[in-house]
């Protein structure tokens, strides 16, 4: 018990220790931090992007095996247990904490962006348009889903089938045997908290910046670095109330009236809205990514100009890859008791589908509107200003002070529904695997996220914490692929073991209903 003690502080302290000198890396160095984190991404985008794109594809391909294999049928637990959380509530909180506030930020602007400046051809046009539907569709669908769905199928394969700790080092577990108990497995489990207090300050920057042009365009408020730094501090105050609920009030409430409200956007606007553009995009990029998507998950652009490739999608895969460790346990955690088959199907098809209906309401909306109506400057007031896209956008739309109240209500509710997630998951990472961290420890990483986030925005250092994720996640790809194939291995054993239980009560039973010879039974009369 004691070295278990040890081990947990030594855990923590030495997560805390690395984020507090990146902190002070990015406050009096920043100049420095700057040149080496570009430095480090352009080389690894450069001569190591391929590995992002070879396993972005290989994570959905192998989601989509065990999905329809006879892994599929294998329960997350006891044969007896059964799901903690309704369907709708699971969805709400997977979609939440997977893409929640990254789709309010950039279901408009990104769309619009490809289309001003698509990776190839001229801007502005028809082909441009189809384009940036198909290409907004591929970065937040079946690839970041498949990602969150290798990642969380095998946290919670381990920890709830085999017993181990829900952590990242447990899934290397028949690879490594007992020492993911040991320095192997605390330096898997140390990467894993980095990359999840980089990723998620990221999205809570980005939060930020877009709460803070919501209360600029609704209330006048100044969007300034000291307004900012207020909605930070309020937000930890908000998510600290909201960490001390746990999950089945606190996250789950919050999850469920952002999902409902989403819905409520959508609704409004399909109906007020180009109704018919909305179903005619939402089918034809549909089809054009069906079409498309081979290649453009394997495209690389060897003997091209690659950097729109580099700035956008080498840059998602490795965000979502450095986001995986906090979602995938997450998800792992509130997915006790569903099959296989359902936990795939759940979290890689059901919020791939989502996206692509939310990109047509909010993106195809826009190109609609820009590009069909005429109305450029639209474009222009998006791409000057990406935080303010949504709100923008909704001005060209009838009720927009509505549609602008509830846009803001979904951001608000998703930045602290994430900034909940990312606490209760660092505190199990660093607790090493204990599915009801304390309060003392989710509390401290609360604050550390809030001025990682802060820091980063004082230095002006947003886009030198996103080419940071993108170095950190290049190992965690690597670890990803290990990830699969310890899986596979305990899910052939496990069906392997089953199958041997059910051949040797199959033989138990024909043994015993075995039918009496005619000589047993002349036997049995002459007696």
């Amino acid at each position: 018990m004691k070295t278990r003690h040890l081990y947990l502080n030594s855990l923590f302290f030495i997560s805390i220790l690395l984020t507090c000198i990146f902190i002070i890396w990015g406050i009096f160095f920043t100049e420095n931090m700057n040149k080496i984190t570009l430095v480090l991404f352009d080389r690894t985008v450069s001569n190591l992007g391929w590995i992002y794109v070879v396993g972005a594809f290989f994570f959905v391909i192998f989601s989509f095996y065990l999905m329809f294999s006879k892994y599929g049928k294998i329960r997350l637990g006891k044969e007896t247990d059964r799901p903690e959380f309704s369907t709708g509530s699971w969805l709400a909180m997977l979609f939440g904490a997977g893409t929640g506030i990254g789709i309010v930020y950039y279901g408009v602007a990104e769309p619009v962006l490809h289309y001003t400046s698509p990776p190839v051809g001229e801007g502005f046009s028809s082909a441009a348009a189809e384009a940036a539907m198909e290409y907004s569709f591929f970065h937040w669908g079946l690839q970041p889903w498949g990602i969150y769905a290798v990642i969380g199928l095998a946290f919670a394969f381990f920890q709830f089938k085999k017993g181990l700790p829900a952590s990242v080092s447990s899934a290397f577990y028949p690879l490594l045997k007992e020492k993911i108990h040991g320095p192997i497995g605390k330096i898997i489990d140390i990467l894993a908290i980095i990359a999840t207090v980089f990723g998620i300050a990221t999205s809570l920057g980005l939060g930020t910046m877009q709460i803070t042009a919501g209360l600029n365009h609704l209330f006048s408020v100044p969007d300034t670095l000291s307004v900012q730094l207020t909605v930070i501090g309020v937000a930890t105050i908000l998510y600290m109330i909201s960490i001390s609920t746990g999950i089945g009030r606190g996250i789950k409430i919050l999850s469920n009236t952002a999902l409902l409200l989403s819905i409520a956007i959508m609704g409004i606007i399909i109906v007020v809205g180009p109704t018919t553009s909305i179903f005619n995009t939402l089918i034809d990029s549909t089809g054009g990514y069906i079409s498309n998507w081979l290649n453009m998950s394997l495209g690389l652009e060897p003997f091209g100009d690659a950097s729109w490739l580099h700035g956008w999608t080498l840059f998602y895969w490795a965000w979502w890859i450095a986001w995986a460790p906090f979602v995938g346990l997450f998800i792992a955690r509130i997915s006790k008791g569903r099959t296989i088959r359902a936990f795939i199907f759940g979290v890689l098809i059901v919020p791939t589908l989502g996206t692509f209906l939310w990109f047509s309401v909010f993106g195809g909306s826009a190109l609609h509107i820009i590009h069909n109506l005429g109305n450029t400057e639209l474009a222009t007031a998006i791409t000057s200003n990406l935080s303010l896209s949504i709100f923008n956008f909704f001005e060209y739309l009838p009720f927009p002070l509505l549609l602008s109240i509830l846009g803001f209500s979904v951001i608000a509710i998703y930045y602290i529904t994430v900034a909940d997630t990312a606490t209760y998951v660092l505190g199990m990472l660093s607790e090493r695997g204990r599915l009801t961290p304390s309060i003392s420890v989710k509390v401290t990483w609360g604050f550390i996220q809030a001025l990682v986030a802060s820091v980063l925005l004082i230095a002006g250092g947003l886009e030198v914490l996103q080419r940071f994720s993108i170095v950190v996640a290049f190992p965690f790809a690597i670890i990803m692929f290990l990830m699969c194939w310890s899986l596979f291995i305990e899910l052939k054993k496990e069906v392997n073991m089953n199958t041997n239980k059910y051949t040797l009560i199959k033989d138990q039973t024909e043994e015993y209903v075995r039918p009496i010879s005619n000589s047993e039974t002349k036997t049995g009369t002459n007696s």
